[in-house]
């Protein structure tokens, strides 16, 4: 493993850097990779952000966005950068299967990675580890290491604090989730200070959706929500023909799930999706249910306590009636 001193003494002299993040990136993925480019830029760095596939239009608006390489869409291209690298930044991810076909370059790669991330049980591919599971975001850790670990604080300007707070404020659901701690307001009130437009991000991110977008959030709610008062469970159940019905891109369905969980009395929702090549699951719930252990332990996935995913190779109505057979298991918990 490196020390903080050694990859100090690296980012003291011009490197070639990769940056990638998790598949289908979200506010914070996007947030951490551009706000850490946006800072190494300014060193000197010959920097790329790869990502494993594509992301929501509503991130596109992002300070340097034009400049990330899509891996799906231009893997010859991502490879080789990804073998030129010295050093590869993983964020918000912590094992190699959340970047697809991308992770196992990384793992070959001889290039000394650093993982800056917050979900439960990394895996140990990294040589430099900022991890921290407390924290709200991936942008608040890379600010954090940019601050106090790098001492570079002076080099947040406008661009990179507009990203970190994109993330930190996706993440911590607008900051209305638990891991929202005072800390966290005094990183997002100095990045405002920093030039970050607090408003002018927000209306970007969430008020920035297709026509489509919204009338597929009006199917979900009036055709697709069952609501299963005995476990206080809520699940909205979409297939690849609804998708298409309604022209559904990537970020579409993202958010979906909270407005089941906003039901009075709701504790636990599930969002899940037939798309191409599996069922995908994003889960959610309130106070200490773990909506973790059910993805990892069912679904061959896994993440926070109250936000976590999954997916089955099983058909659509299989996974439905499989998540709704675990709930007995668990019903002391949810009526409680």
């Amino acid at each position: 493993m490196l020390t903080l001193t050694e990859l100090k003494t690296l980012l003291a002299t011009p490197q070639r850097i990769v940056i990638t993040t998790h598949h289908k990136p979200d506010g914070d993925a996007m947030g951490s990779s551009l706000g850490l480019y946006g800072y190494l830029i300014q060193k000197g760095h010959h920097v790329k952000v790869i990502t494993p596939t594509d992301y929501p239009t509503f991130l596109h608006w992002m300070p340097n966005n034009s400049d990330v390489i899509i891996f799906t869409e231009a893997q010859e291209k991502a490879a080789q950068l990804v073998d030129e690298a010295s050093l590869i930044f993983c964020l918000d991810f912590n094992t190699l299967s959340r970047i697809n076909e991308l992770g196992e370059l990384v793992r070959a790669a001889g290039a000394k990675k650093i993982m800056i991330d917050h979900h439960l049980e990394p895996e140990d591919f990294d040589d430099y580890r900022h991890w921290d599971i407390n924290a709200c975001a991936a942008a608040q850790l890379v600010y954090d290491f940019i601050v106090n670990q790098l001492q570079d604080g002076e080099l947040i300007n406008k661009d990179v604090a507009s990203c970190l707070y994109t993330g930190i404020m996706t993440d911590s659901g607008s900051f209305r989730f638990s891991s929202a701690t005072a800390e966290v307001y005094r990183i997002a009130a100095n990045l405002i200070d920093l030039g970050a437009d607090q408003s002018k991000i927000h209306e970007l991110v969430y008020d920035n959706s297709s026509e489509n977008r919204l009338r597929f959030l009006g199917y979900c709610l009036s055709n697709k929500l069952e609501v299963l008062r005995d476990y206080n469970t809520a699940i909205i159940s979409v297939n690849k023909e609804e998708l298409a019905q309604y022209h559904s891109i990537t970020g579409d369905t993202e958010g979906v799930v909270n407005y089941a969980l906003s039901i009075n009395g709701i504790r636990l929702a599930a969002l899940i999706v037939e798309r191409t090549d599996k069922v995908k699951l994003s889960v959610r719930s309130t106070g200490d249910f773990p909506a973790n252990e059910i993805c990892k332990k069912y679904f061959n996935g896994g993440g926070h306590r109250n936000a976590a995913g999954g997916a089955s190779e099983k058909p659509l109505a299989d996974v439905v009636n499989e998540f709704k057979s675990i709930l007995a298991e668990y019903k002391e918990q949810l009526i409680a």
